[in-house]
């Protein structure tokens, strides 16, 4: 079952870019990540999710309930977590959260203090006094305190040291196992990989490519690190020496290839190197997006 459905969602500013007919949808229970580096669209693309702004053309559903006509029902059962929280400082962090419950109907004291006991955030403490680290923490209790099935999350790890990340993604898998669907917004592609099962890629405003983390991952892509030998220098690999070399990269005597060619042929042109040393493993996340970011052949992705 869908739980997001967004088909030809456009937002423009004018002249200026927002995003392009989007056309993706996210199941239930799983944790969707969408990737792309600042202004590329994804905070335009979860405003229009939760209504904060209209689309200037096509759609979008959330519960199978249109963003716009039932935005209200729709962040009832929602949680959000932008990538800046803003509070009113004046008041302590239980009253804010309960404050907060009250917009989606329910409080369970219970549920907010585990939560804040997990990540360490002392509920008597005014806004006012807290860390921008201990205020990501009050919105991600927010977020999660009236068990939403939709959490929306906007590079939601920012502010937190990397024990309180670990506590964090621990919460979101069992919130996962509960039945939630979340949203992960990000430009970490390290914590894409590591939570998500699918993502999106999205590049000026129009989607690249949707695909699972794995399919990714495991695609025709290798990572081939060349160690050469203290006394020798690399050189750039040309397409007549060796094909199917996508990018490449030379750091001292250590050269990084992403590679989509035959093996074969890598290793007949490896052995004509002084080379100490040769690594051929799977690329990251992180490279693979980087492939898919900047290649000018690339088309959009039409859902």
């Amino acid at each position: 079952m869908a739980i997001v459905e967004l088909n030809r969602l456009t937002k423009r500013y004018g002249k200026r870019r927002g995003i392009e007919e989007l056309t993706f949808s996210i199941e239930e229970g799983e944790i969707f990540g969408f990737i792309g580096p600042n202004g590329a669209g994804k905070s335009t693309t979860i405003r229009l999710l939760l209504n904060l702004i209209h689309p200037t053309a096509g759609s979008a559903k959330v519960f199978g309930k249109d963003i716009v006509r039932d935005s209200r029902d729709i962040r009832r059962d929602t949680g959000y977590l932008p990538s800046e929280v803003h509070y009113y400082d004046d008041m302590k962090v239980a009253d804010l959260l309960r404050y907060s419950a009250g917009f989606h109907g329910k409080l369970d004291e219970n549920r907010m203090r585990r939560l804040a006991e997990r990540l360490d955030l002392d509920l008597s403490r005014k806004i006012a006094d807290l860390s921008f680290g201990n205020r990501k923490k009050v919105g991600i209790v927010q977020a999660l305190l009236h068990s939403p099935r939709l959490l929306i999350l906007d590079e939601p790890t920012g502010g937190l040291d990397p024990l309180m990340q670990h506590v964090f993604f621990d919460l979101l898998k069992e919130e996962q196992n509960r039945g939630t669907t979340i949203f992960f917004s990000s430009h970490i592609l390290s914590e894409v990989q590591r939570m998500c099962g699918r993502v999106a890629i999205i590049r000026d405003g129009r989607l690249v490519r949707v695909d699972s983390v794995s399919q990714l991952v495991n695609s025709n892509f290798k990572t081939v690190v060349l160690t050469f030998a203290t006394d020798a220098k690399p050189q750039p690999v040309r397409e007549t020496d060796l094909s199917g070399v996508i990018r490449q990269d030379i750091s001292g005597n250590v050269q990084t290839l992403l590679f989509s060619g035959n093996v074969r042929d890598l290793l007949d042109y490896a052995r004509q190197l002084p080379i100490m040393d040769i690594h051929i493993g799977e690329p990251s996340l992180e490279e693979i997006f980087m492939h898919e970011y900047k290649s000018d052949k690339e088309g959009v992705y039409s859902g």
